[in-house]
């Protein structure tokens, strides 16, 4: 046992030693490990972000007509999408599921308070999609008397930030 780790442990201090010396490897080295990059990170450009960020936003209109009211791309380049309050479930599944978004982590869950509107309340949901490295707010709105369905069945992470917002 302990000659087939020596002999793997040695293999891999092999590979990194020709990866090092190709130039695959780029920073310090530590004990603990260290950076594997085989090119430098390419930023897109911001006209190129939001055209992409415009066409997911159509297709998410047409593909949930039900629930999708309003969608816009910020000035940041941030895509928000405004739902009716029946369609939390169904946007967030879909944009948990979907191939296309795969947005599976639950960033943040927050609440707005504007007492001077009808539907004081605007619940603000932020997902990152690890995957396509892109963010999205999905935004509703309720009051002080219509409940809206729990996100904790979808992202487990919605627990704690709704307990938060109710108060």
């Amino acid at each position: 046992y302990q000659r087939r780790v020596h002999g793997k442990t040695k293999m891999m201090r092999s590979l990194v030693q020709a990866a090092r010396a190709s130039g695959a490897i780029f920073g310090p080295r530590r004990s603990m490990g260290m950076y594997l990059v085989s090119t430098p990170p390419v930023t897109e450009k911001p006209e190129v972000v939001r055209a992409r960020l415009d066409s997911y936003a159509q297709y998410l209109a047409t593909a949930l007509p039900k629930w999708v009211q309003a969608t816009q791309v910020t000035g940041a380049n941030e895509l928000e999408v405004l739902i009716s309050p029946s369609g939390v479930l169904p946007v967030l599944t879909f944009l948990r599921d979907h191939t296309t978004g795969q947005f599976k982590n639950l960033s943040d869950l927050t609440a707005v308070d504007v007492p001077t509107r009808k539907n004081r309340f605007e619940v603000v949901y932020n997902l990152l999609s690890v995957a396509n490295n892109t963010r999205i707010r999905v935004k509703t709105y309720t009051d002080e008397l219509s409940p809206l369905d729990s996100a904790v069945p979808i992202f487990n992470a919605a627990n704690w930030y709704e307990r938060e917002v109710w108060d």
